[in-house]
């Protein structure tokens, strides 16, 4: 796959492409770079379920339910 993006983590079998942001995503070119990125990873047929970087320390539970759901 071809492009100027680095994901967080992929799963291949479960065809998941994990994303934390944190809070460059939140500017307006953040955002619009996002949008790229997302329909990029999102042509082949992989799934994002992003996440802010916060959520991880103060909802573990709830990003591994949201990842499992996906699986």
């Amino acid at each position: 796959m071809k492009g100027d993006f680095q994901a967080w983590l992929y799963c291949p079998e479960g065809k998941l492409v994990i994303e934390l942001d944190g809070s460059r995503h939140y500017s307006e070119e953040g955002i619009i770079r996002d949008i790229r990125r997302d329909r990029f990873i999102e042509s082949p047929g992989l799934r994002i379920p992003g996440f802010s970087d916060r959520e991880i320390p103060e909802n573990l539970t709830g990003v591994l339910e949201k990842i499992w759901s996906y699986l």
